[in-house]
């Protein structure tokens, strides 16, 4: 009654594999391709991979498939993507060698960073691609592990110049692959589903239940091929017992339901064992299946139906024919069959897969399971494969008889969940583990765990309060630890500023002083929690001495890189407040390096942001460019987002309005929306700092305003009082200004650095006599000329020349401010220059504007590029550094050397665009 013929899902499918096409010959080209084909079970996803497949000649074709019941094992369809190639590691760098090697299973190790896993197979992949164009398809990425998961899309993102094209399939929409190139695969055109339905019925089809068919499959090809099997020939002429309307899928499933049903008991076992397998080994099969006593004929009957095929692997003919099998058994089938399986995989080589198929045989409570459970969670833990780790601890708690032990399980499974990212089952866990006997130290790290939920959801709102109490819970049970709490819970007040809902800087700094002392000596992380904590409840003057031994501890060249990666961005908070320079730079570098050397993408974005800030500082606006290009291309990456902090910096100081705006718009939105009132606070600091460069004093008046609304503890804070008093100044709001002064001084005088000095003076000068602003702007230039802060030397001396000016000393202001103007036209700071240009124009001398160099034709990633390699850096180093691949640092290079007219890297070291000699290096680290 039903036949098929060959290419019959493909029926229809022309724009699809045009776009595949298209996909193969951009490959072919040397440029990557990426594609996320999206469609319900059955629309023709997999004969669309298989099109694409059968037209890479040429191509190196590695393919991968996402099983259900897979999900809960680390890296397992990477590992099945990469198995062909692995004989390639040893060409990758040696951290991302130990990576895959740990997360493989190959040897033991410290638990990766899930994107320096990512890194790796970028660059494992791309290496491949150099010798031969090479084609990746995942099928059923739906079902993909989350640890492959991240490491994929990471892959995908970062793809650029490599012969490399990576196409998945998958049913739900994109999730972490939100954002690639994506094609809907929607069902058949009601003409092109006829024809297929025809193509395959050679009996006479009543009308009416031919366009029923058409109609309830949605012109679905599998269920068109698949409906029609089930059905007796008085049913197709007549429609009679036609199934009612309803879900595509289980129509589908309950047609390979009838089929199977149909089969030989000992086949529908099989045939269940093959279901409950993931690992498609058909020798693993034939022991489960002599275990229960079912013989090789019983596959004769499935393979005839066309439900699998046992070969090198045993296959379905599709992942709803599996689903239909196991959803079909009962309770006890399938637990006998996961036992036979259990019995049949070797607990030496497989022991992981092996307490899993006998934690689905159990019944009821079996703590001897839950104990190897654990013990497979600490595997999967150290490989990094976090959402596996989970899940077999939370497996462990549901087979535990002690209400106690299975609390302690649920608590270590929510914090395993929160690790992997999965916020609601965290919850879930969360509230199973309060339910059960817990003690207080595990009431405790609950309500740690609540809050670092609470912070992970939003950045602020309500996990300071939370943070607190388990802080205080802590200090009798665990002192050490509660420390830790009391920093966390500060660093969240600071976060969260004006927008805390409960907990604010005060009462959280008052617990934190109360709190058990440190032992001694006293760590880093001691030191900034007792620095910080008497600097917001006593003052600045109180908490410097503390807040300077902090920072030297935290610039030591001994300090544990664990201890930097977890305080390293409140240590750079507390450099901002204490107006020190030097220990932002120093901390803020080994800060961004710790996080690429670890590939721990998850702090990077905020070590670069701090970068981004010390460059634009101190004039190097190119590099702080590149450095927020590349916070929005990690964060792009990860799939995280953050507010536009880095880039909208650079833009306040270049004084590019438009591109400002916009970017102020879509902070506050993020800022509001995660609670960051820190991030709210910064972002009316640049717009005061955009608008005093405009000239526009009332504008930058009120912005300022709104930036130093927060108490003196917010860095922020003290940075807007700069430009309030610089804009009420300029405006006339003078009283405004000097009560802002007032306040500045609490802070510069307390710090005592260069930095605070000049910032001080300047301040000061805008408000004082004739008398006294000359030597005030003169002291102010002698201490920053002792920085590297030269966006603020520039600064002052235009505000010296304007001074000069009106105090009809033409000559003297134009020298200051020509000075002034050459390093605004350097900095790329064009409002303020044009302050400039207008103030040199009434002395009398004409301005000329500067016009465009070539150094703004390069994008700020290739300008990132170029100045890596004029340092020495080689393609492999710069790739690892801005985790992209080698393949993708010569393309940009390529055309680097095509805009700038050089044809190597001594040429491009030479290049007026290459940081200056007055730039010094420690500077321009990255």
């Amino acid at each position: 009654m039903v036949t098929r013929g060959p290419g019959e899902l493909l029926l229809g499918r022309r724009s699809e594999r045009a776009v595949l096409d298209r996909l193969l010959a951009d490959v072919r080209g040397g440029r990557s391709g990426v594609l996320v084909m999206r469609g319900e079970p059955g629309v023709g996803k997999t004969a669309l991979l298989d099109c694409a497949i059968a037209s890479a000649s040429g191509f190196r074709v590695m393919r991968a498939v996402g099983i259900e019941s897979e999900m809960e094992l680390p890296f397992a369809v990477l590992q099945q993507l990469c198995a062909p190639i692995l004989d390639r590691l040893a060409g990758l760098p040696d951290p991302q060698q130990e990576a895959l090697r740990v997360a493989f299973g190959l040897r033991s190790g410290q638990p990766p960073d899930r994107f320096l896993v990512g890194l790796a197979v970028l660059s494992l992949l791309s290496a491949v691609a150099e010798e031969q164009p090479m084609l990746c398809v995942v099928d059923d990425a739906q079902w993909l592990d989350r640890a492959t998961t991240d490491a994929l899309a990471f892959v995908a993102r970062r793809l650029l110049a490599e012969s490399l094209g990576l196409v998945f399939a998958s049913r739900r929409p994109a999730g972490s692959f939100t954002g690639l190139p994506e094609v809907v695969i929607e069902g058949l055109r009601n003409g092109d589903a006829r024809a297929l339905l025809d193509s395959v019925i050679n009996l006479p089809l009543d009308e009416r239940v031919r366009d029923r068919i058409v109609a309830e499959t949605h012109g679905n090809p599998l269920a068109l091929l698949e409906l029609p099997r089930g059905l007796t020939t008085a049913e197709l002429a007549g429609g009679f017992g036609l199934p009612q309307a309803h879900a595509l899928p289980s129509l589908i499933e309950d047609s390979f339901r009838r089929r199977i049903e149909g089969l030989p008991v000992e086949t529908q076992r099989l045939l269940l064992i093959a279901a409950a397998d993931p690992v498609g080994d058909p020798m693993l099969m034939w022991h489960a299946a002599d275990g229960l006593g079912i013989g090789a004929s019983a596959a004769d009957a499935a393979a005839a139906e066309g439900l699998l095929d046992v070969g090198a692997v045993v296959t379905f003919r599709h992942p709803l024919v599996r689903s239909a099998v196991y959803r079909a058994a009962m309770p006890n089938e399938r637990r006998a069959v996961h036992r036979a399986l259990a019995d049949a995989t070797d607990s030496e080589v497989d022991p992981d897969r092996r307490v899993w198929h006998l934690a689905q045989a159990a019944v009821g409570f079996d703590e001897d399971i839950a104990l190897e459970l654990e013990q497979s969670a600490e595997r999967a833990q150290a490989r990094g494969g976090l959402a596996a780790a989970a899940a077999f601890v939370e497996k462990a708690a549901a087979l535990t008889p002690d209400r106690k032990c299975r609390a302690e399980r649920a608590l270590a499974a929510a914090q395993a969940k929160l690790r992997a990212g999965a916020l609601e089952p965290a919850i879930a866990l969360a509230a199973t583990a309060e339910s059960g006997p817990l003690g207080e130290l595990e009431r405790a790290q609950l309500d740690v765990l609540r809050a670092q939920i609470s912070f992970e959801s939003k950045h602020g709102i309500d996990a300071p309060p939370l943070l607190l109490e388990a802080a205080k819970r802590l200090e009798p049970l665990d002192p050490r630890l509660a420390r830790e709490i009391h920093l966390n819970a500060l660093s969240s007040a600071m976060f969260a500023g004006r927008l805390a809902s409960e907990a604010g800087y005060a009462e959280v700094a008052g617990a934190a002083r109360a709190a058990p002392p440190s032992s001694d000596p006293p760590r880093a992380a001691d030191l900034l929690l007792d620095g910080l904590a008497l600097l917001v409840t006593d003052g600045h003057a109180a908490g410097a001495a503390l807040m300077r031994r902090a920072l030297s501890t935290f610039r030591a060249e001994d300090l544990a890189p664990e201890e930097c990666l977890a305080w390293g961005g409140t240590a750079c908070i507390a450099c901002g407040l204490m107006w020190d320079y030097e220990s932002w730079d120093a901390i803020s570098a080994r800060l961004v390096q710790l996080a690429r050397d670890a590939g721990a993408l998850g702090a990077l974005p905020f070590g670069l942001i701090h970068r981004t800030g010390v460059h634009v500082l101190a004039g190097d606006h190119t590099v702080a460019a590149s450095l927020a290009d590349e916070v929005t291309a990690v964060t792009e990456a990860i799939g995280s987002s953050i507010a536009p902090y880095a880039a909208l910096t650079v833009a306040a100081f270049k004084g590019n309005e438009a591109e400002a705006i916009d970017l102020i718009e879509v902070a506050k939105a993020e800022v509001i929306y995660r609670g960051e009132g820190a991030g709210l606070s910064l972002v009316h600091w640049a717009t005061a700092v955009l608008y005093n460069g405009l000239g526009r004093y009332h504008d930058a008046l009120v912005a300022a305003q709104e930036s130093s609304e927060e108490t003196n503890a917010s860095w922020w804070s003290n940075w807007g009082l700069v430009e309030l008093i610089e804009a009420g100044a300029r405006s006339g709001e003078t009283a405004l200004a000097a009560n802002a002064l007032g306040r500045l001084s609490e802070t510069t005088t307390a710090s005592g650095t260069n930095w605070a000095v000049g910032i001080e003076r300047r301040s000061r000068a805008l408000l004082a006599g004739r008398g006294a602003a000359e030597r005030l702007y003169r002291q102010s230039i002698a201490a920053l000329e002792r920085t590297r802060v030269r966006a603020e030397l520039a600064r002052v001396r235009l505000l010296y020349g304007e001074w000069l000016r009106r105090e009809r000393r033409r000559l003297d202001a134009r020298e200051e401010l020509r000075q002034a103007l050459a390093l605004f036209s350097e900095f790329g700071m064009e409002a303020y220059a044009e302050r400039a240009r207008i103030e040199l124009r009434a002395t009398g001398e004409h301005a000329r504007k500067r016009t465009p160099e070539t150094s703004d034709d390069l994008t700020p990633q290739e300008a990132q590029i170029s100045r890596l390699a004029a340092e020495g850096a080689t393609n492999p180093e710069i790739a690892a550094k801005l985790f992209i691949s080698s393949s993708t640092v010569d393309y940009h290079l390529s055309k680097v050397f095509r805009k700038l007219g050089v044809k190597s890297r001594h040429q491009l070291k030479q290049h007026p665009l290459q940081p200056g000699a007055h730039a010094d290096t420690a500077a321009r680290r990255n």
